[in-house]
């Protein structure tokens, strides 16, 4: 099965239609201090085995990182856990504030 991909204008678009939806920001604290998407969820990537019992499997989850590569490797890993809603945030919050919100910090 192919990994299910958000492109940043979908999610925006996904977002602004009130859809329910869990944002999953896997980088490193220090990472999520310069800069988050509101609502997100941060578990980074070095903690995922230990918890992700946290996750509402009944939720669609996007897995959010700096380009993305990351969060690939998570959704890889939630849908081999059996969560069959899972999206990878293609490019990343860097794609992010580049196609959606220039304000968006990038580093």
């Amino acid at each position: 099965m192919a990994l299910a991909a958000l492109r940043p204008m979908e999610l925006r678009e996904r977002l602004v239609a009130g859809e329910s939806l869990l944002l999953l920001d896997v980088r490193e604290p220090d990472e999520h201090a310069l800069g988050t998407l509101p609502g997100s969820v941060l578990l980074p990537l070095s903690e995922l085995s230990l918890r992700v019992a946290e996750l509402d499997p009944d939720l669609p989850i996007v897995c959010i990182c700096h380009h993305g590569v990351r969060s690939a490797s998570v959704a890889q890993a939630l849908e081999r856990l059996g969560f069959d809603q899972v999206y990878n945030l293609v490019g990343g919050l860097d794609r992010w504030s580049r196609e959606v919100d220039p304000a968006f910090p990038r580093y």
